[in-house]
C-alpha cells in the first residue's frame, strides 16, 4: 500500500464509533491544512498531519508526539479543564483505533468538545454576539497576557530583525500563490508598508521590549478559536508548533482578534474590544502599532488558507471556500495599508434599487476594516422592526414616506458624524437619489476636514429587474426594493454631478479588484 492509501484506510476506520474510548453515536471528520479532527458526541480527537511547511514540521512520529504534548501543556493555560490527555492511536484489525493494545502508529490530543453554537465566528456572523461578551473576551486576553511568561530569551523575539525575518518568510512562502489567492502586485504594496513602518518606528519597538510586552502569547486568537460557554470565553488551539510565532508582542496577539472581527464585518466590535483591552492592560501605546500587527495577522491568515490548496485530501468545495477566504484576508491586509495613508473619508453610495450598492459598500468596508451603515437597517431600527421584516407599501409610502426617510437620513448623518469625529472613515449605504441629500453629507465631510466620495453604482435595467424579482422570491433581504417600484425611483433619481465631490462610477458586476484599487490609489495620492 502507498502512504496515501494507508492514510485513507486509517481515516476511514476512525469513522467507526467503536474506535474511541468514549461512548458516541456519531463521528465527524474535519480537516485543516495541518490536522485531522474527529468529533465524537462529547470529545474531539485531534491528529497532526505528517507535513512539513518549514515553519511547521510534523513529518515524523516523534515530532507529532512531542507537539501533541506541547499542545496539551500550552492550551491548558487558557482552557485547563478542556484539554485532557495525549492518546496513542493503535493498529487494530487492519485499521486503527484509540482503544486496544495494538502497536502505536500515531498520537492525538483528546479534548472535550465545545458547543458549536457557542463558537465566536458563528455568533458574530449570525448577529447573536453581544458587546458585553466581546468585552469579556478582551478582558480575558488581557489577564492572560499579564500572567504570560517572559524572559530575556523571549524578549529577543520583539527585536526588529526578528519581526522582519517573520515578514520575509511570509512573503517568500506566499510567492507560490501570486495570481491565485494573492492578487498580482499586492505583495509589493504590503511590503512597502511594512518596510516604511519598521524603518520609522525603531524607537517604538525598543519601547515595547523595555516595557515587557514581549511574552509567551497564544499566537492564534481568531474567532474560530474562541467559544462562549454560559458567556465564559474559552480560548483554545494556540500555536504549539513554533515558538517564534508564540513569543511575540502582546499587541500582535490581540491584533488577531481585532483583525478577524474586521474580517467578519464587525469593526464596531473590534473598536470596543480594543478600548476595553487598553483599559484593562494599561497598554496605552497599543494604538500606535495595532494596524501594523493587523496587517501581519491578515497576511498570515491569507497564507494559511492558501496552504489548503496544496492538500490533495481536501475536496473541491472546501478548496473553493479556502480560495475565497484567502483572497479576502490578503485584500484586508492591503486595505489596512491603504487605510493607514487614507485621510478620514466619508463614502456614500448612490444608485437605484437593485444596482449592487450594498454589495460594493460591504466589500470596500470589509477590505478597509471600516464601518458601513445601511439605510434599510437604520430605517427599520427607527420603526422598531427587525431588519428582515418586509414592507410592501407603495412607492413613497409606509416606511418610505417622506418624514420617515428624513428621519432615516438624519440618523445616518449622526452615525457618519460619530465616525468622523473619532478620526475614522465610514460608508453610508443608501440610494442618495437627490442632490439635496448628498449635499448634506458633503457639508458634514467638509466640516470635519474629511474627504467626500460618492460611489455611483449603475446597472443594466433588465439586470436590475431580474435581481429585484429574485430578491422578492428569496424573501431574505433587508431591502424592500421591488421590481414594480423601480421605474418610479428612476423617474425621481438625480444623477450626481462633478461639482458634488469625488465621484467614482461603478458598473454593477464589474467592481473588479483593479477598479477598487484605482479608487484607493486616487484617495491616497499626495
Amino acid at each position: 500500500m502507498s502512504d496515501s492509501a494507508i492514510t485513507l484506510h486509517i481515516l476511514e476506520s476512525l469513522r467507526n464509533p467503536a474506535a474511541y474510548p468514549v461512548p458516541t453515536g456519531t463521528v465527524e471528520l474535519i480537516q485543516t491544512h495541518v490536522s485531522w479532527l474527529f468529533l465524537t458526541d462529547t470529545h474531539v480527537f485531534k491528529m497532526k498531519k505528517p507535513v512539513n511547511f518549514g515553519f511547521l514540521d510534523f513529518s515524523t512520529l516523534e515530532l507529532r508526539h512531542f507537539y501533541c504534548h506541547e499542545e496539551l501543556r500550552l492550551n491548558r493555560r487558557l482552557c485547563p479543564d478542556m484539554y485532557e490527555r495525549v492518546i496513542p492511536l493503535r493498529a487494530a484489525g487492519g485499521g486503527a483505533s484509540f482503544v486496544g493494545e495494538g502497536a502505536v502508529i500515531d498520537y492525538a490530543v483528546m479534548m472535550k468538545r465545545l458547543p458549536a453554537d457557542g463558537m465566536l465566528d458563528r455568533l458574530v456572523d449570525s448577529g447573536k454576539i453581544t458587546v458585553a461578551e466581546i468585552l469579556a473576551v478582551a478582558r480575558e486576553i488581557s489577564r492572560f497576557h499579564a500572567a504570560a511568561l517572559t524572559s530575556p530569551y523571549i524578549t529577543e523575539f520583539g527585536a526588529p530583525a526578528r519581526i522582519q525575518a517573520n515578514w520575509d518568510e511570509n512573503f517568500e512562502q506566499s510567492l507560490q500563490f501570486s495570481g491565485s489567492t494573492l492578487p498580482p502586485g499586492m505583495s509589493s504594496i504590503i511590503r512597502r508598508y511594512v518596510e516604511t513602518f519598521m524603518a520609522s518606528h525603531h524607537d517604538l519597538f525598543a519601547e515595547r521590549i523595555e516595557r515587557g510586552f514581549i511574552r509567551e502569547c497564544d499566537g492564534d486568537i481568531h474567532l474560530g478559536n474562541i467559544c462562549l460557554v454560559n458567556s465564559t470565553p474559552y480560548i483554545f488551539d494556540c500555536i504549539e508548533f513554533n515558538e517564534r510565532f508564540r513569543y511575540s508582542d502582546t499587541a500582535a496577539d490581540i491584533a488577531f482578534l481585532l483583525m478577524d472581527l474586521d474580517f467578519h464585518h464587525r469593526p464596531d466590535l473590534a473598536d470596543a474590544a480594543l478600548s476595553t483591552y487598553v483599559d484593562a492592560s494599561g497598554d496605552t501605546a497599543l494604538a500606535r502599532l495595532i494596524t501594523f500587527y493587523k496587517v501581519y495577522r491578515a497576511f498570515v491568515r491569507g497564507k494559511v488558507e492558501s496552504l489548503c490548496l496544496l492538500d490533495t485530501g481536501i475536496g473541491p468545495e472546501e478548496r473553493a471556500a479556502a480560495v475565497t477566504r484567502a483572497t479576502r484576508y490578503f485584500r484586508l491586509a492591503q486595505g489596512y495599508c491603504v487605510r493607514s495613508s487614507l485621510p478620514p473619508t466619508l463614502f456614500i453610495t448612490c444608485g437605484t434599487m437593485g444596482c449592487g450598492k450594498s454589495s460594493l459598500a460591504g466589500r470596500i468596508a470589509g477590505e478597509l476594516g471600516i464601518a458601513v451603515h445601511n439605510s434599510d437597517v437604520v430605517r427599520k431600527e427607527l420603526a422598531g422592526l427587525p431588519p428582515e421584516r418586509a414592507d410592501r407599501a407603495s412607492f413613497g409610502e409606509g416606511l418610505y414616506a417622506e418624514e420617515m426617510s428624513r428621519s432615516t437620513y438624519r440618523r445616518l448623518e449622526q452615525l457618519a458624524a460619530m465616525a468622523l469625529d473619532s478620526g475614522r472613515s465610514v460608508i453610508i449605504d443608501a440610494s442618495f437619489s437627490s442632490a439635496a441629500a448628498r449635499a448634506i453629507f458633503a457639508r458634514l465631510a467638509a466640516s470635519r476636514s474629511a474627504a467626500f466620495v460618492i460611489l455611483f453604482v449603475q446597472c443594466d435595467y433588465d439586470e436590475q429587474l431580474r435581481r429585484l424579482r429574485q430578491r422578492t422570491l428569496r424573501g431574505n433581504s433587508v431591502s424592500d426594493g421591488r421590481a414594480e417600484l423601480l421605474d418610479q425611483q428612476i423617474l425621481k433619481f438625480e444623477c450626481p454631478q462633478d461639482s458634488e465631490g469625488i465621484i467614482i462610477p461603478f458598473s454593477a458586476g464589474e467592481a473588479t479588484d483593479q477598479t477598487i484599487n484605482s479608487l484607493y490609489e486616487r484617495l491616497c495620492a499626495p
